[in-house]
């Protein structure tokens, strides 16, 4: 099993961050952010976790590809290879 754990993780808070910016901006100008000063949290949000889950996921894919490209090490002779 060879996965970068910041793959599932990006594309998580891209899907969440994603579903925050759309609410956010089907709600704006909505009574429900008069409360909180007229800030809109969920539109804020959003966008600050579609950025955060998009890098994650890019620098996932570019160390997937980088480990993907090196070559292996090799292993001595009588020697048990064990975890990475």
């Amino acid at each position: 099993m060879n996965l970068d754990l910041r793959i599932p993780m990006g594309m998580m808070f891209t899907l969440v961050g994603l579903i925050l910016t759309v609410y956010g901006l089907a709600t704006r100008g909505s009574d429900i952010y008069l409360k909180s000063m007229g800030i809109n949290a969920n539109l804020d949000w959003g966008i600050v976790l579609l950025i955060f889950g998009s890098m994650m996921f890019l620098l996932g894919r570019a160390g997937q590809k980088r480990a993907a490209s090196a070559p292996p090490k090799p292993v001595a002779e009588g020697e048990i290879r064990r975890g990475h």
